[in-house]
């Protein structure tokens, strides 16, 4: 189907954000140049689904001026508990997880316990509540796993989301496949396997999991994927890297497995003003492709309707 028109998908997500000054928790090195910061905002916590983001700004900095956009990894309901407890709407607290690679990231691995962050959301639209499926794949590289935990929980009856908590297809199976350069870059693969989901790792240099990528990991699960089904039983969603993303979506293509994407594009403003985060997405009735925002058409995307690089 048609990418929605930007008026409507900006309406439905950027217009609901909320912004507010919150707390900070903790902000704990996880692994190799990898932090997990919670951080207290109830109206965020509340309404997130899973997929969305919230843009985060240093208070009473020019340097860095703008914002920067992190992948909401989990909520929860009280500040030392790591497990979604509670109706979503007495959630309070946020998880992001984030590689320092940059002067944001840089400067918040600095930031204590105690001080507050400028956060808005969330934002974009997340991943949807349907198809059904009976086995979700997610597919992690570097850090992408940050926006498929919930995902994997909702879809096993282990969480719950939204200001009025959505039904989903429950699904028999959520397998996990994740690559990184090294093993030292995997942090807190223990949420995953805590909330029941198949972890299969990858690395480059060989030193955890298997070596090789994610796409190693895929042609591993092979035929398994359905176990004799069709293939319309299997859904895979995956972010990371954009080579990654592109290789994964060929990968899918090639097998006719539904397969959704959520981008990793540089953003300025996160609710769809500025256009620095613009991705070509294919118009699936004209045979087109035209820009879309990823801050408020995305970040999620059909694989198949990306116009990926070369």
């Amino acid at each position: 189907m048609a990418a929605a028109p930007m008026h409507q998908t900006a309406a439905c997500y950027a217009d609901a954000a909320h912004f507010t000054t919150a707390r900070i928790v903790f902000n704990t090195r996880i692994a190799e140049r990898t932090h997990r910061i919670r951080i207290e905002c109830p109206e965020i916590a509340a309404a997130t689904l899973p997929g969305q983001f919230a843009m985060l700004r240093i208070p009473d900095r020019n340097d860095p001026l703008l914002a920067r956009p992190l992948a909401v990894y989990e909520t929860f309901l009280a500040e030392d508990d790591r497990q979604p407890a509670g109706a979503p709407a007495d959630r309070r607290f946020v998880d992001f997880i984030y590689l320092v690679h940059g002067k944001f990231t840089t400067a918040l691995q600095e930031i204590r316990a105690g001080s507050e962050m400028v956060v808005w959301g969330p934002l974009g639209n997340g991943f949807a509540a349907t198809p059904a499926t009976d086995h979700l794949v997610l597919v992690a590289g570097g850090i992408g796993q940050t926006a498929l935990l919930a995902l994997g929980r909702e879809r096993l009856g282990g969480g719950r989301y939204g200001l009025q908590p959505r039904s989903v297809p429950a699904a028999s199976r959520v397998t996990l496949c994740w690559g990184a350069r090294s093993g030292a870059m995997f942090g807190a693969v223990e949420d995953f396997r805590a909330a029941g989901i198949d972890v299969h790792l990858a690395t480059l240099d060989g030193s955890a999991g298997r070596r090789g990528t994610v796409i190693d990991l895929l042609d591993d699960l092979g035929a398994g994927l359905n176990d004799g089904q069709s293939t319309a039983s299997t859904l895979v969603a995956c972010c990371g890297p954009e080579g990654m993303m592109a290789a994964v979506a060929r990968w899918t293509a090639e097998r006719r497995i539904r397969c959704q994407v959520s981008l990793e594009a540089p953003m300025a403003c996160g609710v769809g003003i500025c256009f620095t985060c613009v991705a070509r997405v294919r118009d699936l009735i004209s045979g087109g492709w035209d820009y879309r925002r990823t801050c408020v058409e995305g970040p999620v995307f059909d694989a198949g309707t990306i116009v990926w690089d070369d």
